[in-house]
């Protein structure tokens, strides 16, 4: 069974839709027009080719305005787009290590923690122990102190580094 993804729309009213006696109305000027009936609501709106558009369904009584609907729509999709360039984007990597790795490879994974890093990307240092390994946990600290070193430059340690079970791990945050 796939995964289904739920997005709420957000349902405005415009012209007909709206079923409630009286309005708060705002101009096409943006000014402020008063407690109106519906009735003179839509005439004016149509006086003015444009359409009602319930803007604040909550207030009592609800705020209307006499705007182009489809310019209104498009203004609050330019706000929405504007607020999720300017979210940061918090991913966490994850880099897997052993107590006897071999010096090359433990380059090799220095420089993709950096390329993470680079990215803005947090990155997760996790040091796996496996049977009598957990005899040595001094071996694995000095793996992890030599990569906090390697990694220094491009990248500031935000969790040291902690033994949770078989896994030591740390975690390194961009500058």
């Amino acid at each position: 069974m796939g995964k289904r993804r739920c997005e709420i729309k957000k349902f405005i009213r415009t012209n007909e839709r709206i079923r409630v006696p009286q309005v708060r109305l705002i101009g096409p000027d943006g000014g402020q027009l008063g407690v109106v009936s519906i009735q003179a609501a839509l005439d004016l709106a149509n006086q003015h080719e444009l359409d009602l558009v319930e803007v604040a369904a909550g207030a009592n009584p609800p705020v209307c305005r006499i705007i182009d609907f489809s310019k209104f729509k498009y203004d609050q999709e330019k706000k929405e787009r504007e607020a999720k360039k300017h979210q940061k984007q918090g991913r966490l990597k994850e880099i897997r290590l052993k107590p006897n790795i071999d010096e090359h490879d433990f380059q090799t994974k220095v420089r993709q923690a950096i390329t993470f890093l680079k990215k803005k990307d947090k990155v997760k240092i996790n040091l796996f122990f496996r049977g009598r390994q957990m005899e040595h946990l001094d071996l694995g600290r000095k793996v992890l102190d030599k990569f906090i070193a390697d990694a220094q430059g491009e990248g500031q340690v935000e969790k040291q580094p902690a033994l949770e079970g078989r896994i030591m791990s740390f975690v390194i945050a961009p500058k």
